[in-house]
């Protein structure tokens, strides 16, 4: 049986969690349908969720459709829980973006819309809420083709919107003006259909000549049919069941092919194990197997599956075997992380970055004292369910410092740690997350037994600036024999970790480190005795020595400080124009021209420092007398003009060459200056 894995993405409360709901009452796995008011959805299985009415959390559900198993991912729409639709987007087959047709298309629309598109994933679009006061499909639908893509097909009418009792009714191949409209977008991307639509002298192809290219551009995520209708009276659902099952491709996979499967969750089960969720891309998965894992394209060990469960009919049941295509429950596999190749890797499946970064930070501390070692464990397990939430530990402070998308995850945190953990927090004001970027190239080099240096090791490295976005890069200009593999390993992970803090305390990104010399002090003993490790290097000195010579090579490159850059469109009445100007201009905003937006409004588009984004949020209501629209989103990162922002280091300062001796000097007890004999 083919299986579809179907994601639902939307703006927050564009009915998601609803449409979820109807589409399982719909295929009869449930027989009444949940409501988000009430906390009884399937998908929203957290306490907070029912208590706060948002998904938190992904929640993977699964019913029958036709001959196809479709799993289909529940995702949050609040953009502070972004990451959880970071980690689903690499395991779908098709997706179904939800639309408001009262608000229309949201800053989140546009964001998930954008990334369908750019990876490919065949969606489908469903304008909900048709019986809501104020939808308009017709107003939602010209928002669709002006800010998403033109590229979108009205496959249903709405009767008696905005009333309880509207009514959704698909088009038929009898409506001239249908089959017109989807020739003319067909069209755009056929040239077979182009040249047929001409010879017929503009008119409208036969529906049989439609039907199938409509399957195969869907399926290419060329084109997107809207259906519309509401998740709440079920309106509509009907059609789009029907959508889903005709034009979403299945997926198949080979069972009988070398085991591959994607980790795109891992949450606790009832006894505080690690439980992962796998979409299995090909071979089959079964109780008692021992498959390798890797991680960012390298060995990351072996699991040993113990127990398995599959999702099906609305519930997840127990396994022996998973083939490919369908999403596991695995349990077993240890320190299996988010993001792990579970089996054989796959190159193409490597995980890629589809959404910006966390620009927000604040440091969380215990309330009580005696709750900060649990506090260090509950943020721990937190971070391994949300890799992209990243943790900085100053022990010498104790202080733990939290990465944030927004001040609603904040919240969620603080509520979790409480209610999950019994730990109450108290967090310091929200800062904003910059960046250094590299300013030139610069080499350092420290040399065994030479000048001063106090490890058996002698590492040289270069810096260089590298493109915006392409990340770090780990380079050799040393042969791969002039170290044991273990020593290089150790300099490469030390450069990522050490690269966590730059001259001004922020992340370096985009550059590339250049190892350009390397030596070390062979395994030596004493004279009919064992290793002795102060006559031979050990990975030891190659993390202690490599912090030492980046900061150097960092300190003649030069670093500049960058801010995050947000785009924003603002929507405000055009007798507003006057006031927000001069607003914009004080938070450092850089509108372009204003352009009209429908009679008596405007449109502003441009760029806005992130820092500036709250206080603009602030004071819209009163500039606009409560009629402006915002939507930002992440653009880029830009230099920083003025004073420069330092973030406070955690841990010795390597750029201090006393301050970082003295200090592990603290730590290890003593850093001898070993002169061995031997090396290389």
């Amino acid at each position: 049986m083919a299986s579809l894995n179907l994601g639902i993405l939307a703006h927050v409360d564009a009915g998601k969690t609803s449409l979820t709901e109807r589409l399982l009452y719909e295929a009869g796995v449930i027989d009444t349908v949940g409501s988000v008011d009430r906390g009884t959805t399937r998908t929203d299985t957290l306490a907070l969720e029912r208590r706060r009415g948002i998904t938190i959390k992904a929640a993977v559900v699964s019913f029958p459709l036709g001959g196809t198993t479709v799993n289909l991912v529940d995702t949050p729409g609040h953009p502070d829980f972004i990451a959880e639709v970071e980690r689903v987007l690499g395991v779908l087959d098709g997706a179904v973006l939800v639309v408001s047709a009262v608000e229309g298309v949201q800053p989140q629309t546009t964001v998930l819309m954008r990334t369908l598109r750019r990876l490919r994933i065949p969606t489908l679009v469903f304008v909900n809420k048709l019986d809501r006061s104020g939808a308009d499909l017709d107003r939602t639908l010209a928002a669709l083709a002006d800010r998403l893509t033109p590229d979108v097909v009205p496959m249903t009418a709405a009767r008696r919107q905005g009333t309880p009792q509207a009514a959704a009714v698909p088009y038929t191949p009898e409506d001239a003006a249908f089959t017109a409209r989807l020739t003319e977008v067909l069209a755009g991307q056929d040239d077979g259909l182009l040249a047929a639509w001409a010879e017929s002298g503009g008119a409208g192809l036969p529906y049989g000549r439609l039907r199938p290219a409509l399957a195969a551009q869907t399926a290419r995520a060329a084109v997107h049919p809207v259906y519309a209708g509401s998740a709440v009276t079920g309106a509509g659902v009907a059609a789009l069941a029907d959508g889903i099952a005709r034009l979403l491709p299945g997926a198949y996979g080979d069972p009988g092919a070398p085991l591959s499967g994607t980790v795109f969750a891992v949450r606790r089960g009832a006894a505080g194990e690690r439980v992962a969720y796998v979409r299995v891309g090909a071979g089959t998965l079964r109780v008692r197997d021992r498959p390798p894992l890797h991680r960012d394209g390298a060995a990351a060990g072996k699991g040993r599956v113990t127990a398995l469960s599959v999702f099906a009919d609305g519930t997840d049941t127990p396994a022996a075997s998973v083939p490919a295509g369908r999403i596991a429950r695995v349990w077993g596999l240890g320190e299996v992380r988010i993001g792990d190749t579970v089996g054989a890797l796959d190159p193409a499946a490597a995980p890629s970055r589809h959404f910006a970064p966390p620009t927000l930070e604040t440091v969380v501390a215990a309330r009580r004292t005696a709750d900060r070692a649990a506090l260090h464990t509950a943020l721990g397990r937190l971070a391994e369910q949300d890799p992209l939430i990243g943790l900085r530990r100053d022990e010498d402070r104790g202080e733990i410092a939290v990465s944030l998308y927004g001040e609603v995850q904040k919240e969620v945190i603080q509520a979790t740690l409480a209610g999950e953990y019994g730990v109450d927090v108290v967090f310091e004001p929200t800062t904003t997350l910059h960046i250094e970027r590299v300013t030139g190239s610069g080499a350092a080099v420290e040399f065994n037994k030479k000048d001063g240096n106090p490890f058996l090791a002698t590492v040289g490295l270069r810096v260089d600036p590298a493109p915006p976005g392409s990340g770090v890069a780990f380079r050799r200009e040393v042969e791969l024999g002039s170290l044991p593999h273990a020593f290089f390993a150790a300099v490469e992970e030390t450069v990522h970790a050490t690269l966590a803090q730059g001259l001004y305390g922020w992340q370096v990104a985009d550059c590339t480190v250049t190892v350009t010399h390397s030596g070390y002090s062979a395994r030596q003993s004493h004279a009919h005795a064992v290793f002795d490790k102060s006559m031979s290097s050990t990975s030891g000195d190659f993390r202690n020595l490599t912090p030492l010579v980046l900061a150097a090579a960092l300190r003649q490159a030069g670093t500049r400080v960058h801010e995050p850059v947000h785009r924003f469109r603002l929507d405000l009445p055009a007798d507003a124009l006057g006031a927000v100007l001069p607003a914009l201009a004080k938070l450092r905003a850089l509108p372009r021209g204003p352009g009209a937006a429908g009679p008596g409004r405007h449109v502003l588009e441009g760029a806005i420092p992130a820092a500036a984004v709250h206080a603009l949020e602030r004071q819209l209501p009163t500039l606009t007398s409560g009629e402006g629209v915002l939507e930002t989103a992440f653009g880029h990162y830009a230099p920083v003009t003025g004073t420069i922002p330092v973030r406070r280091r955690t841990g010795p300062d390597p750029g201090d060459r006393r301050e970082y001796l003295t200090a592990l000097r603290r730590r290890l007890g003593s850093v001898p200056h070993r002169t061995a004999a031997g090396g290389a």
